[in-house]
């Protein structure tokens, strides 16, 4: 601790999902040391990152494009247990087997600038001076609730992908699902065999994608996310420019209505919802399945914002302040993007500490 009542370390890597873990990994590989040169904080009580919030009905079989963490494959998992299980119990020996020492359950309050050139990092456990940041928060914490009139009015219930309990509990009722996503197209199909009636409602029509996802697809995908955060503009997700992968659920879905879409709605009645063409739809449930947004609250005292409301970012650089890095953010929103960019993140660290000592 320095003279300040703040720990010095070189790093510190915020968010154990993900990007975090692949952060700190590759921090470890390059010769840091775990609570001595850098350090990870987590707010969750558990390792999994954001997979441990899931609900129970979305079982490991059912996770699409789960890629490994760096230099440990995840094998031999049971398709039918919930993805919650499965790779909670993966990230914890992760944790285990490389070290990494991960901090929780950690509330990060703010980042400011520190004395010397140095970041300071208020937390619910104390004050960390740093001389780079890893921002892995990913949006978990910040889902997107739309507002629409009449909406504190609706006497029934609202609940959000981010508290979606499961299918079950809606049995017998009448639910509305709202967002085109793939979050909402499973939450219907699965809620379809239990509640009484669905609504399926999303702002633009939505767009379903035959054949493969392959690499040169992903890479337009990603590229155009990527030209976004570049700007400075709130970042996309990749699947936001991909489209609903149409496979035989899906199709079977469609066939039999589940996924007959509807536009959205003008306003929300105490019943239900009501379009002002005179349309109005009774429901006991509104599902928002309305997605996230990229949680760095914590980052506000840096003023890296652009006018566009995100923070322009060259690679996982923040452009305002070379000490930040931003990892599954934007382009890298993803299990495959995030490892990759947990590299590239440490790679230019590497550089800024070395550049550092030698002119020290």
């Amino acid at each position: 601790m320095n003279n300040f009542g703040a720990y010095d370390v070189d790093v510190v890597v915020i968010g154990a999902g993900q990007a975090g873990l692949s952060g700190a990994y590759h921090l470890r590989r390059t010769g840091l040391a775990p609570d001595r040169d850098f350090v990870v904080l987590d707010h969750a009580p558990r390792p999994g990152g954001a997979w441990q919030f899931r609900w129970p009905s979305l079982t490991y079989g059912k996770v699409h494009g789960m890629h490994a963490l760096p230099g440990m494959e995840l094998t031999g998992a049971d398709d039918a247990r919930p993805s919650s299980q499965v790779i909670g119990e993966y990230f914890t020996e992760y944790e285990e087997r490389f070290g990494l020492r991960v901090h929780r359950p950690v509330d990060v309050l703010a980042v400011r600038e520190g004395d010397g050139g140095r970041l300071r990092v208020e937390t619910s456990a104390g004050v960390w001076s740093t001389r780079a940041l890893i921002n892995a928060t990913g949006t978990w914490d910040r889902p997107f609730w739309p507002r629409y009139r009449g909406q504190e009015t609706f006497r029934g219930r609202q609940l959000h992908t981010a508290n979606y309990p499961g299918p079950e509990e809606f049995a017998g009722q009448r639910v509305i699902v709202v967002g085109g996503g793939a979050s909402g197209t499973q939450h219907l199909m699965e809620i379809a065999e239990f509640a009484a009636d669905t609504t399926w409602v999303t702002r633009r029509p939505p767009v379903f994608r035959e054949g493969p996802f392959n690499e040169e697809f992903g890479r337009e995908a990603v590229a155009m996310v990527e030209e976004r955060v570049r700007q400075g503009l709130p970042p996309l997700s990749v699947v936001s420019v991909t489209g609903l992968p149409l496979n035989d659920a899906v199709r079977h879905a469609r066939e039999t209505g589940v996924l007959e879409r509807l536009p959205m709605f003008d306003r929300i009645t105490p019943t239900g919802v009501a379009w002002d063409d005179g349309r109005t739809v009774d429901a006991d449930v509104i599902l928002w399945a309305t997605g996230f947004r990229a949680a760095i609250d914590h980052l506000a005292p840096l003023k890296l914002r652009e006018p566009g409301g995100g923070i322009q970012v060259e690679g996982t650089r923040a452009v305002k302040d070379a000490r930040i890095h931003l990892v599954g953010y934007g382009p890298s929103a993803s299990t495959i993007g995030a490892n990759r960019a947990g590299r590239a993140a440490v790679r230019e660290i590497r550089q800024l500490l070395e550049h550092e000592a030698a002119v020290a």
